[in-house]
């Protein structure tokens, strides 16, 4: 009897070669266009935007990551919520540029998620807005993740357009884009990583995942990779 592999098992993961190729698209892509990503945005994406960070229940004093961050879409949403410190992970140097000229406040990497060196079990809350299906390597990030979070930490895996805006931006993408995970795939993977799906939404023009980390990991080294802080 053949068993249906998750989408996180290690032989799913592209080659290291691969996943720099990759990922070195996505930054000359991306760094090209940064200008595409100044407002205003589409009609109703800012209040889906104010739903998505809802979702985190931020706490004041709260430390955050926001992965992909890009131009900063949600820097100052987030803001509000008064965090000690905001995190801001995006492969583009340009893109990360721009963020801090208008959020001057926000501590800026450019780093793939999966190589980052943040102390383990400082972070409060994660996000990964409009990004999840551009990550490569999705199991040495999400382990990444889970080694940085706090315990009963949350992960907010979203989309402000849905998951049929993926399906038309992969007609004309340069490089492979992945699918948002169903409700079942995405309990199965991130149980993986001690987390718990609390809350799943997939409408139309919204897509809201949010995984509370559950278990204390045995945290590992630091990963090998560059990073340089803007």
């Amino acid at each position: 009897m053949k068993i249906k592999k998750t989408p996180m098992e290690p032989d799913d993961t592209p080659g290291e070669a691969r996943i720099r190729n990759i990922n070195r698209m996505q930054r000359d892509f991306f760094s090209k266009r940064v200008d595409v990503f100044d407002p205003p945005l589409p009609q109703g994406v800012p209040m889906r935007l104010k739903q998505i960070t809802a979702s985190a229940k931020i706490k004041k004093g709260d430390m955050i990551l926001d992965i992909g961050s890009g131009t900063g879409i949600l820097i100052p949403i987030i803001k509000e919520y008064e965090p000690e410190k905001i995190y801001a992970c995006d492969l583009s140097q340009v893109m990360l540029e721009k963020l801090k000229e208008h959020y001057p406040y926000v501590a800026t990497i450019v780093s793939d998620a999966r190589n980052l060196t943040l102390p383990a079990g400082g972070i409060d809350v994660v996000f990964i807005n409009a990004c999840y299906p551009n990550l490569v390597d999705k199991k040495g990030v999400f382990t990444n993740i889970g080694r940085m979070m706090k315990n009963g930490g949350r992960m907010v895996i979203s989309h402000p357009m849905g998951k049929k805006f993926i399906g038309i931006l992969k007609k004309k993408s340069p490089f492979p884009l992945d699918d948002f995970p169903q409700k079942h795939e995405a309990e199965m993977m991130f149980a993986a990583h001690g987390f718990h799906v609390e809350k799943f939404l997939d409408e139309p023009e919204l897509y809201i995942l949010v995984a509370v980390k559950q278990v204390k990991s045995n945290f590992l080294p630091f990963p090998k990779g560059d990073i340089q802080n803007i």
